[in-house]
């Protein structure tokens, strides 16, 4: 990426007024997330601020067209524990690159930007889950394969 789209796809903090570029369509091409209504929204966005920094919410934002949407966006949030010394560890999420950008590296900087926050915070490791297709990308983010991921779904 050139310094002229280093400029327009920049890294920051979810805001409130990014529920009208775009956020929630985004993140529904990465999952079921219905609309939510702004009342939600903002209650939602209040919950998650009182985190701090650890839970951050990340998004980049299409400066290039003057549209202002949300192209990117990533979460880490902070677990602490007892082991490895009372540690801490991030864990990344519901990290998705809208499709009309896909293949300029944003998921990458997504990516950097929030292991970054997570060594900032002092954690000894980031992890992640991600589908099969998507291990390539996450190994040349630096991340690698171990063991194996389990859920129960309660709805």
């Amino acid at each position: 990426m050139d310094s002229v789209e280093e400029e327009m796809f920049h890294v920051r903090k979810l805001e409130i007024s990014d529920r009208n570029k775009g956020f929630i369509e985004l993140l529904q091409q990465l999952t079921v997330c219905d609309s939510v209504s702004e009342e939600a929204f903002q209650e939602r966005y209040q919950e998650i601020a009182k985190y701090g920094d650890d839970h951050l919410i990340c998004v980049m934002q299409d400066n290039k067209h003057n549209s202002g949407k949300i192209v990117a966006t990533g979460s880490v949030f902070i677990e602490k524990k007892f082991i490895r010394n009372c540690g801490k560890v991030g864990h990344i999420e519901d990290v998705v690159v809208d499709s009309s950008v896909r293949g300029k590296q944003l998921g990458k900087k997504i990516i950097d930007f929030l292991s970054d926050h997570a060594r900032a915070m002092g954690c000894y490791k980031v992890i992640l889950d991600c589908s099969l297709e998507n291990i390539p990308f996450y190994e040349k983010c630096g991340f690698k394969q171990k063991e194996v991921q389990m859920v129960k779904y309660f709805i």
